[in-house]
């Protein structure tokens, strides 16, 4: 017996999955396979094994250390791993001991960029078989199993915006290293502000299609490539998917992207608001519906000509809005991402909704008797864990739908609507989660605890730096 069936961790069309994972696995045309595992800012890690050793490792697991979920954005372990506990009050999460990776075999792609390879994303286990609580996909999974006994099945289709600049000095001299290293030197493709013209497109052709042939290669279901209004920046566009697709589809795409530009001189970054002169702000626009598992009916749609969403869709809509300041650690898990929440911008600044409006938070598409009716949430930034995301949503949703949550009129003038504002920093969000006892319920006491100490690191180091507006405001004045 296999670690896999010791535990049944495969459902049928996994282990079905893995007999053809084994028979493309062949030495004559795979040389090594990625094992990776989403961490909690949904950045892959993992291992890369000889195919002959990912074979066995499919059904019996690959040894990873667990400080892998100790790291804040710079890659430093923010808890102690060496006490008891760990950090984490967990006897199995002391002394950076293993977990395994398990290999989901449903997700196993040829890398189409990277030659005679093989890939696979991976679920977290302690060696008893349990799930590890703080592993994002299992929780997000765990999610889905909750509306799964509802009949009903999660939709998401995904507009994801992120900047491409041609990489002119990678930074590698060794007093660049660091946790965080120097950032990469880079100049433009593109001057941008000619929103969607062809001339821009075509000026950026060249590295869109590079990307483009992989990303349709690699098999994700591509629907648009746009050239977005800031100086380098672009736009890529999903066809809708279910359950745990679209949150696989994220962390690979956001990793295949950054992988085939370093490979051909560019440098891509899923940044909200980089540091360069003129840039701007990047969203991820989440369009999400729930269907009816058993009919595949739209379980938004509207039959009442006089309202755009059934009663599902509406108290759905209510929990969004209710839980939306709460939920902005997950929507938008940086200290940059903050930068883009300004007035009259078409991003966000307050929690509410509108008919096919772009400066609400949450959009309306569709109506009555409309197949494709949907809620276009734009608050998330491309940076975001997609699991944690995808589950605040469902979570949120949820609750609405269960208390009849009323999500109130359109706001037809949004940044002038009397509605809760939207977090403005990391920390006022981190505040917002805590204050709401609903989070700590749905995703537990010990994943929201474990979460808030990540970003209060990167809040601690932040505060702690010395930025170049303080030594200009205040060097010479005083």
């Amino acid at each position: 017996m296999t670690f896999v069936q010791d535990h049944g961790l495969w459902s049928p069309a996994q282990a079905e999955a893995a007999r053809e994972v084994r028979e493309r696995c062949d030495p004559e045309r795979i040389d090594t396979v990625r094992l990776s595992f989403p961490d909690q800012h949904g950045i892959l890690r993992g291992k890369t094994l000889v195919v002959a050793e990912a074979v066995k490792a499919l059904d019996s697991g690959c040894a990873i250390t667990t400080t892998m979920l100790a790291k804040d954005t710079s890659h430093r372990t923010v808890f102690p791993v060496f006490s008891a506990g760990g950090g984490f009050g967990m006897r199995e999460m002391e002394g950076a001991a293993d977990v395994l990776m398990v290999p989901d075999p449903t997700t196993f792609r040829v890398l189409p960029w990277a030659p005679r390879t093989g890939w696979l994303l991976c679920d977290l286990h302690f060696r008893d078989g349990r799930p590890v609580p703080f592993a994002t996909r299992g929780l997000y999974r765990s999610v889905l199993e909750k509306l799964s006994e509802r009949s009903l099945d999660y939709v998401a289709g995904l507009e994801v915006e992120f900047h491409v600049f041609k990489l002119d000095d990678p930074r590698m001299a060794p007093s660049d290293a660091g946790q965080p290293g120097a950032p990469p030197g880079v100049s433009l493709i593109s001057h941008g502000y000619q929103y969607l013209t062809e001339q821009r497109y075509d000026q950026v052709e060249p590295v869109l299609e590079i990307l483009r042939k992989d990303i349709v290669a690699l098999g994700l279901p591509l629907r648009s490539i746009e050239v977005e209004y800031g100086p380098s920046q672009c736009e890529f566009t999903f066809q809708p998917t279910v359950g745990t697709l679209p949150a696989d589809l994220m962390v690979l795409f956001r990793s295949a992207v950054k992988q085939i530009c370093r490979r051909h001189g560019y440098h891509a970054t899923f940044m909200c608001r980089p540091r360069i002169p003129n840039a701007v702000s990047s969203g991820w626009h989440l369009h999400q519906s729930l269907r009816d598992a058993r009919t595949g009916a739209n379980a938004f749609v509207s039959t009442d000509r006089a309202r755009p969403l059934s009663a599902l869709g509406t108290g759905f809509l209510g929990g969004l809005l209710a839980h939306a300041r709460a939920a902005s650690v997950f929507t938008t898990p940086t200290i940059n991402g903050y930068k883009r929440y300004r007035s009259y911008s078409l991003a966000p600044d307050r929690a509410v909704w509108g008919c096919d409006n772009r400066g609400v938070m949450i959009r309306v598409l569709g109506g009555p008797g409309d197949p494709a009716t949907r809620l276009e949430n734009r608050v998330g930034e491309p940076a975001a864990n997609p699991y944690l995301y995808m589950a605040s949503q469902i979570l949120a949703g949820l609750d609405g739908a269960d208390r009849n949550l009323d999500p109130g009129p359109s706001a037809d003038t949004p940044y002038e609507a009397a509605a809760p504002l939207l977090p403005t920093s990391l920390r006022e969000a981190v505040f917002a989660l805590r204050e709401d006892p609903f989070f700590r319920s749905a995703l537990g006491a010990s994943f929201v605890d474990y979460y808030t100490h990540i970003k209060n690191a990167e809040i601690e180091r932040f505060q702690s730096e010395i930025t170049e507006w303080e030594q200009r405001e205040y060097f010479e004045i005083f």
